[in-house]
C-alpha cells in the first residue's frame, strides 16, 4: 500500500488533491476551529495544513508517503507559510510527540485495513487533551457483497462504528454526510469530535 502511495504522490496529481475541504474551511470560517496548535494526520500533499497555516493555526503535517511529504514542503514555501511535515506512520507513531488542540483525517481511518485501524485510534489519543477536537472524513455506507474482493480498495465505515471506536473518549457530532447509491464510492460521512 505504501509503495501505491509514493507513486502516485512522485509521479501523479492524485484524484483527491482538491485543495483544503470544505467541511475544514467551514469549521474555520464560522469559528467553531479556532486558531490553535493543530495536526494534520495523512497530510498527502499538505493542503489543509496550508490552509490552516494561513489562517494562523500551528501547523504539523503528517504522513507516511516521503513523496507526499516532499511536496507539502514544496507547496508550503510556495505558498509563504510556515507549517512542519513529517514522514510517520500513524499505526506506529515514533517522530510526532506532544498534544494538539486540533486533529484533522480526511480519508486516512477508512484506508486501513480493520486491524489497522485500533492502533490508529490508541496512537491518535496520545495527541489530544481534554477538550482537543478531532475532525474526521470517510467513506461511510453498508458494504456491498462484491466490494469485498476488490484489491486496495478502502473499506468504508459501517454503521454505528465511529461511534463504537471514538464514543468513549470524545462527545461525536456528525456534520455532513451523504448517500446515493448511484455513485461509487456510494457515501461519506464527516464527523466533529470533542475530547471528553
Amino acid at each position: 500500500m505504501k509503495l501505491f502511495y509514493e507513486i502516485i504522490y512522485r509521479y501523479f496529481r492524485a484524484p483527491w488533491d482538491i485543495g483544503a475541504r470544505e467541511e475544514l474551511v467551514a469549521l474555520v470560517d464560522n469559528g467553531r476551529i479556532k486558531p490553535s496548535r493543530a495536526i494534520d494526520l495523512g497530510c498527502g500533499t499538505g493542503a489543509n495544513a496550508i490552509y490552516l497555516a494561513q489562517k494562523g493555526f500551528e501547523v504539523t503535517g503528517v504522513d507516511f508517503a516521503e513523496a507526499a511529504i516532499e511536496k507539502a514542503r514544496a507547496r508550503a514555501r510556495e505558498a509563504g507559510v510556515r507549517a512542519e511535515f513529517i514522514v510517520d506512520d500513524l499505526t506506529n507513531l515514533r517522530h510526532v510527540i506532544g498534544k494538539f488542540d486540533f486533529l484533522l483525517d480526511y480519508g486516512v481511518l477508512d484506508d486501513l485495513r480493520l486491524p489497522q485501524r485500533e492502533p490508529y485510534v490508541q496512537n491518535m489519543l496520545a495527541l489530544t487533551h481534554s477538550s482537543s477536537r478531532y475532525l474526521l472524513w470517510g467513506f461511510e455506507y453498508p458494504l456491498r457483497w462484491w466490494e469485498r474482493f476488490l484489491p486496495f480498495y478502502d473499506i468504508p465505515f459501517s454503521s454505528g462504528e465511529i461511534e463504537q471506536r471514538f464514543g468513549p473518549y470524545f462527545e461525536i457530532e456528525k456534520i455532513a454526510g451523504s448517500l446515493d447509491w448511484s455513485r461509487f464510492p456510494p457515501g461519506y460521512a464527516a464527523y466533529l469530535m470533542m475530547r471528553k
